[in-house]
């Protein structure tokens, strides 16, 4: 009778956890066809196209041309494009992505003997129904599964969480942040990088052999021709008329920016201020390991410090970008879950609030409506308090030598 009850325990909080999980994705999936402003819009106008071009021989984006992504993101265009038996390429995308999703929470819940886990699950739903749509329908939503798997498996196998998070990297920049944070705090930062190293040799290689090799970091020259986009924390002053500012359509970048007096040096500032923040956090990091404080305590802040420093110092500020926030804060509940819970509520608030701002308000925030472009502005500075909140948990971790990963 007692081991009835403990698997009741057990079952029912996970059988909980896996069906909000299941309708969260649900419920942001049916949102894509319901809400304006065609929050798929990427998956059936930008990734559908490329695919088709790259199965029918007539391209390869970051191979015979130039891309504004990393090569291997053509991989889940692809693989989303060969899901024949869904009626849409949106819906072969979102099945692609929950299934990804699915297996990274898997391994994140387990049996549900963990209460950091089961807590880490509850948020990762909370934050996919708060955010929407551009929660799954984009590319950076095949990133997350990845990154989570890797900041999980970084203390028992660190080759496997830095050939994951090369892996996501090389499909969009931003785990980078990650790959840093573990060479940062872990003991064994050489296995991580082998394991990011092996896998970026492969995937140069490759698209090397297939004659790509001119293109291969044309994401990043391509990323540097970028203005300002409106949806940056950089750009939020701009909106409210700070240097007779307006909003413009590029065409090659397929986004709304932002011209006028001010904008182009603000935006030239960006990148190196983005790498100053990142080797200041860094160093903050170090410092903290070399005075002792526990790896367990440094990793999760400095983490979340990191990702928000590429979303805050970003010339671009594109909504999706707030799923960057879920692999760090789930990896903080499972590793000090005591102390997790005030970064994840105000993320939990920034989903909400960027799923206001897209795709609900996006059509007034683009005739710069006052109501509109001040929930905009309270998004950036939601995002900005988090990364404060990130940097000063990192500083005051204690030195004391319990705790490791």
């Amino acid at each position: 009778m007692t081991t009835v009850r403990a698997d009741r325990r057990t079952i029912v909080p996970v059988v909980a956890v896996w069906a909000a999980f299941l309708l969260a994705h649900a419920a942001s999936t049916a949102l894509g066809w319901l809400w304006p402003n065609q929050p798929m819009g990427d998956t059936y106008l930008v990734y559908e196209p490329w695919s088709e071009l790259a199965l029918s021989g007539q391209g390869i984006m970051g191979v015979t041309e130039a891309w504004v992504y990393p090569p291997l993101a053509l991989a889940p265009m692809v693989l989303a494009q060969t899901l024949v038996w869904f009626s849409s390429y949106s819906l072969g995308w979102a099945v692609l992505v929950t299934m990804l999703d699915i297996v990274a929470f898997a391994l994140l819940v387990r049996r549900g003997t963990s209460r950091g886990r089961l807590v880490a699950g509850w948020f990762w739903a909370s934050f996919v129904l708060l955010l929407g749509p551009i929660a799954l329908f984009r590319l950076d939503a095949v990133t997350v599964p990845l990154a989570v798997v890797g900041l999980l498996l970084a203390g028992a196998h660190p080759r496997v969480a830095g050939a994951l998070l090369g892996a996501a990297t090389w499909i969009k920049v931003w785990p980078a942040a990650l790959v840093a944070a573990l060479v940062v705090a872990l003991r064994s930062r050489g296995h991580v990088v082998v394991g990011g190293a092996v896998v970026s040799a492969v995937i140069v290689g490759v698209v090397a052999l297939a004659g790509g090799a001119e293109h291969l970091l044309g994401f990043v020259t391509t990323q540097g021709e970028r203005g300002l986009q409106i949806e940056a924390v950089a750009a939020t002053p701009f909106l409210f008329g700070l240097g007779g500012a307006e909003i413009y359509y590029d065409q090659q970048m397929l986004t709304f920016q932002v011209t006028g007096a001010g904008v182009e040096q603000t935006a030239a500032v960006l990148g190196p201020l983005m790498a100053a923040s990142v080797i200041a956090i860094c160093a903050l990091g170090v410092w903290r390991v070399h005075r002792g404080s526990p790896r367990a305590r440094i990793l999760p802040p400095l983490s979340l410090a990191l990702v928000v420093a590429l979303i805050v110092c970003n010339k671009v500020g594109s909504p999706q970008f707030q799923t960057w926030l879920i692999a760090p804060l789930v990896a903080w509940f499972v590793w000090d879950r005591a102390r997790a819970s005030g970064p994840a509520l105000l993320a939990l608030a920034t989903a909400l609030v960027t799923h206001l701002v897209y795709p609900v308000l996006y059509d007034l925030i683009l005739v710069t409506d006052t109501v509109a472009i001040t929930v905009l502005a309270l998004r950036n500075a939601l995002v900005v308090m988090l990364g404060i909140w990130a940097v000063v948990r990192l500083a005051r971790t204690p030195t004391t030598l319990s705790g490791g990963i």
